[in-house]
């Protein structure tokens, strides 16, 4: 049991930055440009943790390139039928606000992506290791930008500054629990099965960077997202070599 708690509050800890992001969303008026070349680092920071690893360490489990494969686009897939079913077609960042949503998109974007992130974290812990740290580091500055950006659509819409705390409380409660989960399920499980479970998730986040996260960057960052994107990627990848 205390290696489940010590897994659910790793992932709280992650998802806590959608909190932060909410706070400084509620504090200051960020400029579209900034926030955009903030989602824009935070994407190539997923980007890099996606290739370094978690499809990296399923290579290294020896896990067969067609499963590698086939895991990844399970997660993809699925990501995009959640996204459709709960959000829309038409759901993503970028135009999240049109439909009188109030930011609400993005956070069942944060929802679809934070929970297989939250599972990983909870399975990087399976062995004794410690929480693998670039991931940890890709989802604090990922979700970050996340929660201004829709918090910063919410309180738009009229919603009050309790009720956006609220939303985003659940957001993290419902992440720690998926860590824990990730934790309890895979634990005893084959390497196969462990690695199976992260190039899943490296599928599902591949998909919501493409969805939802670089469209929304570029749409309010411009052509300056392409090297935030790259300095993105440069950062988790000097952590993925140091850690």
């Amino acid at each position: 049991m205390v290696e489940i708690a010590n897994a659910a509050a790793w992932g709280g800890i992650a998802a806590a930055a959608l909190l932060a992001g909410a706070a400084i969303a509620m504090l200051f008026r960020f400029p579209a440009r900034l926030l955009g070349l903030v989602l824009a680092f935070g994407a190539g920071v997923l980007m890099s943790a996606v290739a370094y690893e978690l499809v990296e360490d399923a290579l290294q489990a020896d896990l067969g390139s067609p499963l590698v494969a086939i895991g990844f686009a399970a997660g993809a897939l699925v990501f995009y039928i959640g996204s459709v079913a709960l959000a829309g077609p038409r759901a993503g960042r970028g135009d999240a606000g049109s439909d009188g949503s109030g930011g609400l998109q993005i956070v069942l974007g944060a929802v679809l992506d934070g929970i297989p992130e939250s599972v990983v974290l909870g399975a990087s812990l399976v062995g004794g290791g410690g929480v693998s740290v670039p991931v940890l580091v890709a989802v604090l500055i990922s979700n970050i930008p996340e929660g201004i950006g829709a918090s910063a659509d919410m309180l738009a819409a009229g919603r009050s500054r309790a009720s956006v705390a609220r939303i985003w409380l659940v957001v993290v409660i419902a992440s720690a629990i998926a860590a824990g989960l990730g934790y309890a399920l895979l634990r005893d499980a084959p390497p196969e099965l462990v690695a199976t479970a992260q190039t899943f998730a490296a599928g599902a986040i591949i998909a919501m960077l493409a969805e939802s996260m670089i469209p929304e960057a570029y749409e309010q960052g411009g052509r300056a997202v392409g090297l935030a994107t790259a300095f993105g990627f440069a950062v988790s990848a000097l952590i993925s070599f140091s850690g």
